[in-house]
């Protein structure tokens, strides 16, 4: 990261280095161009509120987040039953037709929905780029609320850490609740680190913008799949 001032203002130049290109292709694949860029916006609101503050003679307390605000919360309403959305994320033919970032194709390679069976699946990037990934099941309360681990895996099942960082959380502790009113279905996901450090923590919530990125994208293929089932 690199810091330069010109005429009062400050340049900033953020250069990120993969090990290999499939980890940098997953990267960007996982939303996160955008998320910097909110991230960024956010960074200029808070600069002119820190401005302001010194000019005024006030301090400003910045401290790191807690456990509970490392929490990743998306909410998204479908128009569709709840009982449909419940089969989406529980059949197996269903869940290829629109689990994965946009662009990725999926193939499942295990589904066992029950108490810790698992969900095994590769996505294909664009451009030829081979991720795994998987879910531990724990709680399955149809149609109402499912409860599971998730994490970035290999050919053979096995948890491994996500190839854009060895910061991000190695298993992600996820908790979804559907509620229906009207005929139509409102989704809550909850995601937390699990058994993870201070710096994972920290570093899965600096990914907040662009995870909602990437789950909005997710979500949208969803919502055009209950369109269409």
């Amino acid at each position: 990261m690199v810091f330069e001032e010109r005429d009062g203002k400050t340049f900033l130049t953020e250069t990120t280095r993969h090990n290999s290109k499939e980890a940098r292709d997953g990267h960007l694949q996982s939303g996160m161009e955008g998320g910097v860029r909110q991230s960024l916006d956010r960074l200029e609101k808070a600069l002119e509120v820190m401005a302001t503050s010194n000019l005024s003679g006030a301090s400003m307390n910045v401290s790191a987040p807690d456990s509970a605000e490392s929490d990743l919360v998306i909410t998204r309403d479908f128009d569709a039953p709840r009982e449909l959305v419940w089969q989406a994320w529980s059949e197996a033919e269903r869940l290829a037709q629109w689990w994965g970032p946009q662009g990725c194709a999926i193939e499942v390679s295990k589904l066992e929905f029950r108490p810790d069976g698992v969900f095994h699946y590769s996505l294909q990037t664009p451009d030829g780029g081979m991720m795994w990934g998987k879910f531990v099941y724990h709680e399955i309360a149809p149609p109402q609320r499912l409860t599971f681990v998730s994490s970035f895996s290999d050919e053979n099942a096995g948890t491994t850490r996500a190839p854009f960082s060895a910061d991000f959380p190695l298993e992600i502790s996820n908790t979804l609740t559907l509620t229906e009113s009207g005929g139509k279905t409102t989704l809550t996901l909850r995601g937390a680190p699990l058994n993870a450090t201070p710096e994972e923590r920290q570093f899965f919530a600096s990914m907040h913008d662009s995870m909602q990125q990437g789950f909005g994208g997710t979500f949208d293929q969803l919502a055009a799949y209950l369109a269409s089932a």
